[in-house]
Formats: structure tokens, sequence, C-alpha cells
């Protein structure tokens, strides 16, 4: 199955310039998302992990289900005041603005290794955050996946120059 063609282009969104690249399509048909869901664990059957996380929101539709199937816990990373309990906070920036992502403290055991999952990888700032918080509790990186990788915009080589291993399954150039 090709799963770009489930994957809709939005011109000019959330700002003129900017091609979106829309995985509402994708999800929204059963064989699409299964089949992407069954690709990112044939990947991760390739790996030793104790813990998936998520960068808010839309890696939470893709890293939830795979958390269920393969039983292991799920970590929110999530935008700045989302979470009740005492937490790690790292703002960054975005091709387009800044922002903030935190983790609860309680998330993350020394020695822990995570695999953080997102739908979409562009500049890699997002993707940074989230290693550095993860890293902040004492938790190793042991892989991202993400379902999209815009690589005309460096973010997966932004990683791997840092030594992080990076998985994708569809690319598309960024604009």
């Amino acid at each position: 199955m090709n799963l770009k063609e489930y994957i809709r282009s939005i011109p000019d969104y959330p700002k003129k310039g900017i091609l979106f690249r829309d995985i509402t399509t994708l999800i929204k048909n059963e064989e699409a998302f299964e089949e992407t869901i069954n690709q990112i664990i044939k990947i991760l059957k390739n790996h030793k992990f104790d813990k998936i996380a998520a960068i808010e929101s839309r890696g939470f539709v893709f890293a939830s289900a795979v958390s269920y199937l393969l039983k292991k816990p799920f970590i929110l990373l999530r935008k700045k005041n989302k979470l009740p309990a005492e937490r790690y906070s790292i703002d960054f920036e975005l091709e387009y603005g800044t922002a903030t992502i935190e983790m609860h403290k309680d998330s993350v055991s020394r020695g822990d290794k995570v695999v953080i999952i997102d739908d979409l990888i562009a500049t890699g700032g997002t993707a940074e955050a989230a290693a550095k918080i993860i890293e902040m509790g004492d938790g190793v990186i042991e892989l991202f996946i993400f379902v999209i990788n815009l690589f005309d915009l460096g973010g997966c080589e932004k990683l791997i120059a840092k030594n992080y291993k990076v998985e994708n399954l569809i690319e598309f150039p960024g604009h």
C-alpha cells in the first residue's frame, strides 16, 4: 500500500507559504491507518525499548495505538500547562514561531529507553525538544519514528547529526 496516496496537501496552511501535509485523510481510512501502525511495529521489532513517547497532538494518534498493541507505557509530551503534576518544560523554535512542551517528571526513570513517535518532521525543532525533555528525566532516546519526513527541511539530518536513530514511513518535499 502506498501511504503517500492517503496524505492530503493543503497550501498556505497554517500560514502563507506553508504546504501542510494532512494525516486526517490517512487515519480516516481504516486500511491505511492499520498499515501505518503495522509498518511502525515492524520497525520496532528491531529495537529494544521500555516506553513510547509522542508529541501533542497528532503523534498521540499513532503512538497510542502502537503502545497498546506492544503493551508498552505511553508518555505524553504536551503543550504548556496541559499536564497537572510536577513536570519538565522546554521552549523551542518552530519554522513558524515558538512553542513549549512539557512532560510529567514521573514519566521517565533513569535509563529508560524511549521511542518517540510523531506524525511529521520538518526542521526538527520539536523532535529535538522532545529528545531533550526525555533526557531531562534521565531517559535515553532509542529511536525516532515519523510517519512523514519533509526531507528538504533537514529535520532528520539534524537528529542524525546528534547521533539519534531515525526512521520514517513517507517522504515529501517541504514546499
